[in-house]
């Protein structure tokens, strides 16, 4: 016996599918990466500059030199910074080459600080 109700149709809504530029979510979270990377060696900045406080090390030749290479890893990413500002605010309408740009400039920057932050700590490693 066939049954006379009528099958359920599938709902096929539009209304909460969205579409998803990849494009832009990959740019934002290479964006929200680089801000992380950022903040993690700020925050090992900070500690090595206090550690170098702690051991009274900064008022010696040597301690003043690790100081202000500390100083010059903070402009960096100080530098950084506002180097990802202006990608954040870049629009879509920009060349994909300016972001490209500022992002291969701050990766360098980076670096560079990682380099300065790594041989503060080595120092303070051997101190102790």
């Amino acid at each position: 016996m066939a049954s006379s109700l009528p099958l359920p149709r599938k709902r096929t809504s539009t209304a909460g599918s969205r579409v998803v530029d990849l494009a832009v979510a990959r740019d934002a979270r290479r964006l929200r990466e680089f801000q992380a990377r950022c903040r993690g060696v700020d925050e090992v900045n900070r500690k090595s500059l206090s550690r170098l406080f702690q051991t009274g090390l900064i008022f010696t030749r040597h301690g003043a030199r690790l100081g202000r290479e500390l100083l010059l890893a903070h402009q960096h990413l100080l530098r950084v910074t506002d180097l990802l500002a202006r990608v954040g605010e870049l629009s879509a309408a920009a060349p994909a080459g300016e972001a490209d740009a500022l992002y291969d400039e701050a990766k360098l920057l980076l670096a560079r600080t990682s380099e300065l932050t790594a041989r503060c700590n080595g120092v303070l490693a051997r101190e102790r």
